[in-house]
């Protein structure tokens, strides 16, 4: 499935664990099973929500091999490239094609703020070794390295390079993108709370964070906008968005998988070093999942205009 679109609902997945810290591979697949069942379009695997920072890299494969035998080559698994050295960035990379992975997220190299040709280099030295589609992930709020668009244009030349996970937050970047290139690449918004306007202005899908928890809103938001169905949209994104604002916090996961916990779909624990919310900031998060819930719609139409 190499030439899948860079389109649609992906979710950038959790992992789930158990309480001792342990994978919960079951509690994952689940998840996973939700997702599907929602009609998401890609699952996205090794993110900064599925923890994998944490994972080893045997769990990482063990995981790439059981979601690829669950979705059974019906949407398109994505491995997240995060790493620190282009030896290792370029032998994961061969490493996930090898064992099935549809396409790459990439990440400038973490923790050194390479300069603009450092970083291209980085991506295109990936590209090189591999022969699967890849996403760039610019997200330059948290991770310090922007994806200029003369980056872009540097990076356009290489053809497996045709997607971008837009995460600058600012919502003109999608416009600026789409003068530039058209459509060269696909561009899929990384931002939960400004997917909705993202989309608007030609977006073609959305790596999204509370669909972990939320599966259904989720792509009905997505598929009422592709419908034009715009009021439907609204009133869902309206509802939605205090969920979403959970996303754009350094506890997004801890967040997420109180989410997650609430609607059956996780275990809610997380990988040390990250620890469980107490206090005033548990008690901020439940509200909103609370009060959330209290006005949840129900008996969305979206699958009509699948």
């Amino acid at each position: 499935m190499k030439n899948f679109k860079w389109e649609g609902v992906m979710p950038a997945i959790t992992t789930q664990f158990d309480r001792s810290g342990d994978l919960a591979l079951e509690a994952f697949l689940n998840n996973l099973n939700e997702q599907q069942k929602a009609g998401v379009h890609g699952i996205i695997l090794g993110g900064t929500l599925g923890e994998a920072s944490t994972l080893t890299e045997s769990e990482k494969n063990l995981l790439l091999e059981a979601t690829l035998q669950q979705v059974a080559g019906k949407i398109p698994v994505i491995v997240n490239i995060a790493e620190q050295s282009t030896t290792e960035a370029v032998r994961l990379a061969q490493q996930a094609e090898s064992r099935g992975a549809n396409g790459l997220m990439l990440l400038p190299p973490m923790r050194y703020k390479a300069t603009d040709d450092e970083t291209v280099a980085y991506f295109v030295s990936v590209a090189e070794a591999v022969s699967l589609p890849i996403m760039i992930y610019n997200n330059p709020v948290d991770y310090k390295i922007e994806v200029t668009l003369d980056m872009f244009d540097a990076l356009s030349k290489y053809d497996n390079i045709n997607a971008v996970k837009e995460s600058t937050r600012d919502v003109t970047n999608i416009t600026r993108m789409i003068n530039r290139f058209g459509d060269r690449f696909s561009l899929l918004c990384g931002v939960d709370t400004i997917a909705m306007e993202c989309l608007l202005m030609g977006a073609n899908g959305w790596v999204a964070g509370l669909v972990d928890a939320f599966p259904v809103e989720t792509v009905a938001i997505y598929t009422y906008c592709k419908a034009g169905e715009w009021e439907k949209a609204r009133t869902l994104f309206r509802w939605f968005l205090p969920l979403l604002e959970l996303d754009i916090s350094p506890q997004l996961v801890q967040n997420i998988k109180m989410c997650e916990i609430a609607t059956g779909m996780g275990t809610g624990y997380v990988r040390k070093p990250r620890l469980s919310l107490t206090g005033v900031a548990h008690a901020h998060v439940e509200k909103i999942i609370r009060d959330s819930l209290a006005t949840r719609p129900t008996n969305l139409d979206y699958k009509k205009y699948l």
